[in-house]
């Protein structure tokens, strides 16, 4: 899985508009090997970016957790401990 997309459902607060387009873009990247796409291809990729995020603010939306609500600054700092060791 590409490492920039992060989970997005149970968090407080919820995932942004943002963070799901950004995940969405960066999962159509990935899958479709373009960074930026030609001229060509430039409207497939944003219909393509549009259906991704959509998908996923659906997903988000519709799954449960008994668990309770993660916190973001808690899992950055859990996330930045991990990198420091990895790359210590």
């Amino acid at each position: 899985m590409c490492r920039s997309i992060r989970p997005l459902f149970n968090f407080e607060p919820p995932a942004t508009e943002e963070e799901i387009c950004a995940a969405a873009l960066q999962y159509v990247r990935k899958v479709s090997g373009y960074s930026r796409p030609s001229q060509a291809n430039a409207e497939a990729f944003a219909a393509a970016v549009e259906a991704v995020a959509e998908a996923t603010r659906r997903l988000v939306a519709s799954l449960e957790s008994a668990a309770p609500p993660r916190d973001r600054e808690t899992e950055a700092a859990k996330a930045r401990e991990r990198s420091r060791q990895r790359f210590a």
